[in-house]
Order: C-alpha cells, then structure tokens, then sequence
C-alpha cells in the first residue's frame, strides 16, 4: 500500500484498484480481519442469504419487511450497479460518500497493518464487506442482511460465527469451475452456510438441491423449513405487477402484489415472508403459526413498494432491465416474459452481452429455442471478462433464423433497438408503426444492467424511449 488517501473518490478509485494486487483469502484470514476491526456487528441480528439466483431480491422483500415493522436495518450485498455505496445499505438507502470514506480509513489501516506484517491485504470483496459491518455497527442496525457473494462455504461472509437465520434461495449451474459441474455439487457449496442449530428456509423446487440442502441441515441440527412450488398460487400477471396468494390456512386469501413481472419472484417473495414469520414471530413461525391479519397486510403493503434495480425493471417505458446471466436466470426470464405476453411476442427486441466465465452459449441457445422475438442484438459491456460481441454475434446465428445484429458499443445498440422496436415487421425499414407495442429487453449480465443505467443518467444517449 502506498500513497494517501484523501477523498471518497480517490477510497472508490483504490476498491476498484484492490483487485489488480492481491487475491481471495481463507476465511481464517477474514475472521482476523474482523478481529482487527473489533469484530464490528456480530451481536446483531444476522440473516445470511446465499443461492445461485434470487438472493438479491430475496434479501430486498425481507429488508421491506423489516422497515415495515420500524426495524433498523443493514444491508451487505452485490454487485453494484452504478455506485460501490449499493453495496452497504442502512435503512433502504446506500451510504452517503462521507460516511463511506469515514469506514473506509478505518478500514484501509487495518488492512495495511496486515499487508505489511505479511497477511495479505484482503481482496475486493473481503475489503467491503468488512467496511459494510463497521457501517452496520456505527448506525446501530437491529437486523443485518448479508448477501454472500460466490458460493456460501468459502464466501468472506461465512466468516460470521452464528447469524440468526439462514436462506437458500434457487439453485442452478453457474460458476461451475469453482463451485462444481453438477447442481449437488453447487447446492453443498450455497448450503456451507448452514450453522449449528440456526434455523434454515430455503428454496425447494429443486429435488436434488433440496436433498443436499436437508441433509446438511440434520447434520447441523438446524430446524428446515422448505418452501415448495406449492407454497404459493399466481392471481395475476400484468405488465408492472404479479399478484399471488400463500396457500397457508392463514393467509390464503390475502393477495400481495410485487412491482416486478418476474415470475419467479412469487417464491421469491414466499421466501422473505416466511424469513419475516421467524425473524419477527420467533419459533412459533416454524411451527406453522402465523401472524395476526394486521400485521399479514402490512407485510403484503411493504412487498408492493419493493422497487429492485436491474430485475426485470422497466428504466424507460419499453426498456427492461434484467439481471438474468446463468442458464438458471434465462429459462426464469423466459417463462416470465411467456406467461405475460404468451409464446408469440413477434414484437420484442433483444440485447445480449455476457462475461467469458458464463454459460453463455448455453444461455444463448435457450433464449433462441423459446422466445419469438423480432431480433437479437449482441453489445459488449466494459469489464475485462466480457465476450466479444462478435463471438455472441456467431452463437446466435448458430441457433436462431432471426434478425441478429451486432453492436459492439452499448449506446448503439439501444439506438438500434428502439428503431426496430418501433417498426412493424410488415413495414418498410424506417417506417413507424401505428401501434408499437414491442419491449426491450438487456440481459445476460448485471454489468450490462449497470451501465444501460450509467448511459441513461448521463444524458449523452440521444433516444427517446
């Protein structure tokens, strides 16, 4: 470590460096590091959260919960999409630049005092989640929310001794290099987590996860409760909402609306609900009692604010934004797009970046096999990961007939889109049609999501959506 640090951009622009010079470490190296920084909110309220898909919205309904109920919150998650201060969240909202500089000369000595003593500096993701516990610590949170990065067992976040609930949400092949080529094998990476005797809820819809997921819970003596496909019944489907009522004998004819289309966010939401059942009725809630009708209706009230970057998030009317960047996230988004519009969607525009460590052939080959689309439109977002549009460019050609077009540079690539959104098939290119009723969707990477939204504030794109 070398040079001083004098202002938030100058903390921000040294994170960003941090990974260039050193590398994950073992979590006996992150305990240390906590250690060093006085093991900052480890007595609070903890609920770790891991899975390959739905964390993150996961974590937002049982955050929307809890500040419903006038709880303190934290919040510790990723990636970022515009701002590193996403990242560390207290009370609904990321830290301000004072307060993240603040923790970050805490945490930047510590750091070096362990570089130089030849510990290693701890990696980029190590270096804030434990900037996030100091904040935590600092604003007195209640409840801390921790989203675990890569994986669960070796995740920096494993490093807390004893959290007060344990999630899983989905599971499905991603990583697969580190995390292991089957869903067994990546179900008993999520399911390191589990604690001795903390109680879990997880996802259940997939058979062989479950099974690995209640194995290692009997082994910990953890008390389980699985969340099955049958938890939940879909009301509706529309545009800006899906509605959906829990089968529970309690709360069965309670309807809860999330501004999100996704499909998938209906078990999403089942999960934090029965979270915020243990986290705020206590050992009852595991055994299948519920809340009373008032507070059942404030929950459901607090799930229609939740407003989730970069998951199927409409930014602009007719411009989505969706996170979806493993096979697992592509067959959802599919099944969420057919179930609002039915298979033939004709109308809809497509634009696709990825990062090499992906499944994205994969990915590729199943959003051309069951999505009726005007066209597809490949880009490259900036990260030294991405895949070369021209790359994507081939795989689409490979498995679809229709209109593929390649635009390396973002901004080109939704001027492209809009157009084509806006003429009908049976038209002459360049002529609007009466009625464009066609969607933008960008997928297969949040990197993607991120910096649709960087282009959008910054005013420089000349499109009106």
């Amino acid at each position: 470590m070398t040079g001083e640090i004098h202002s938030y951009a100058q903390a921000a622009a040294y994170i960003e460096e941090i990974p260039k010079f050193t590398k994950k470490h073992s979590l006996d190296h992150t305990r240390e590091f906590l250690k060093r920084l006085g093991d900052p909110a480890l007595d609070r309220k903890i609920i770790h959260v891991a899975g390959t898909n739905g964390k993150g919205s996961v974590c937002a309904y049982i955050k929307a919960i809890l500040t419903a109920e006038g709880k303190k919150t934290g919040f510790f998650t990723s990636p970022h999409l515009v701002s590193v201060n996403e990242r560390i969240e207290i009370c609904g909202k990321p830290v301000d630049d004072d307060t993240f500089f603040r923790i970050f000369e805490e945490v930047y000595k510590i750091a070096g005092e362990m570089e130089a003593e030849g510990l290693g500096h701890p990696s980029y993701f190590e270096f804030l989640f434990g900037m996030g516990m100091k904040a935590f610590a600092a604003s007195d949170v209640e409840y801390i929310i921790l989203e675990t990065g890569l994986g669960g067992r070796l995740d920096a976040t494993n490093a807390v001794p004893e959290p007060f609930l344990t999630v899983i949400t989905s599971i499905s092949l991603d990583h697969t290099d580190i995390l292991g080529d089957t869903i067994e094998k990546i179900a008993g990476e999520k399911a390191g987590i589990i604690k001795q005797g903390v109680p879990v809820i997880y996802d259940g819809s997939n058979p062989a996860a479950s099974e690995v997921i209640r194995k290692k819970a009997r082994e910990a003596g953890a008390p389980c409760r699985e969340i099955s496909k049958n938890a939940f019944k879909i009301r509706e489907v529309q545009r800006k909402y899906i509605a959906f009522s829990r089968t529970s004998a309690y709360d069965k004819d309670v309807i809860c609306r999330i501004p999100i289309c996704g499909i998938y966010q209906a078990m999403n939401a089942c999960i934090a609900l029965e979270a915020a059942e243990y986290l705020l009725c206590g050992q009852a809630a595991l055994e299948g009692e519920g809340p009373d009708a008032e507070r059942t209706a404030r929950w459901a009230r607090a799930l229609e604010g939740v407003r989730w970057p970069g998951r199927m998030e409409e930014v602009r009317p007719h411009l989505i934004l969706d996170g979806a960047h493993n096979p697992g996230a592509i067959e959802a988004f599919v099944d969420s797009v057919q179930n609002l519009k039915g298979r033939e969607i004709g109308k809809d525009v497509v634009i696709f970046s990825a990062v090499s460590d992906k499944k994205y052939e994969q990915m590729i080959a199943y959003l051309c096999r069951n999505l009726d689309v005007k066209a597809f439109i490949v880009t490259k977002i900036e990260d030294g990961r991405a895949v070369e549009a021209e790359e994507l460019f081939r795989l689409f050609q490979k498995y679809t007939d229709k209109k593929v077009i390649c635009r390396p540079r973002i901004a080109d690539a939704l001027r492209e889109a809009e157009k084509l959104r806006k003429v009908d098939g049976n038209e002459c290119p360049g002529q609007e049609a009466e009625d464009p009723e066609g969607d933008i969707y960008c997928l297969g990477s949040l990197y993607l999501a991120g910096m649709v939204k960087k282009l959008l504030s910054g005013g420089g794109l000349d499109v009106e959506f």
